[in-house]
């Protein structure tokens, strides 16, 4: 039994170390919004422990603060930070457009095809996300539910987050 721990601990480790090397040349983020205000304090705390610098713009972050990911967050990063696609296949999908709408004076020009994926509603209330901007992978996560939202204990809770990823860096709070 005490073989099976400690294959489990050298096996562990390697992907511990991992996870810290990627922490590790994060430089700047962007802080998505999220519940309850979460971002702005969490915006707050990072720029006070000079941790990373939190950017306004989402093409300058090297990684992305949020409150989930999945199928909207990927809709949403995708306008923020468009992937670059190949121009045969904007220009096939411009066309196609083009050919479809062509004549419809009823069709709204910003319409969304499905509103649920930029909704707030039923986002995880208390797990964060750092998610690198380029390999679109979740560097760091934790689960920090703050008790209510009122001021102090969000403040509260993003002091706790910013914590933990100084812990996990190896960094000592001044």
């Amino acid at each position: 039994m005490d073989v099976m721990k400690r294959l489990v601990v050298l096996l562990c480790l390697p992907a511990a170390l991992l996870c810290a090397a990627d922490l590790s040349t994060v430089r700047s983020v962007y802080v998505m919004p999220m519940h309850r205000g979460l971002d702005q304090y969490l915006a707050n705390r990072l720029t006070n422990e000079h941790l990373f610098q939190v950017v306004t713009d989402p093409k300058l972050a090297d990684t992305i603060f949020t409150d989930r990911i999945g199928e909207g967050f990927q809709t949403q990063l995708e306008i923020l930070i468009p992937t670059e696609a190949p121009v045969k296949e904007i220009v096939k999908e411009t066309e196609k457009e083009g050919e479809s709408k062509a004549g419809l004076i009823t069709d709204t020009v910003n319409k969304l095809d499905n509103p649920a994926l930029t909704s707030s509603f039923g986002r995880g209330k208390g797990t964060v996300f750092l998610v690198d901007a380029k390999s679109r992978q979740v560097v760091w996560s934790t689960f920090e539910p703050p008790p209510n939202s009122g001021g102090k204990e969000m403040d509260k809770t993003a002091a706790d987050i910013v914590n933990r990823i100084m812990k996990d860096m190896g960094r000592k709070k001044k």
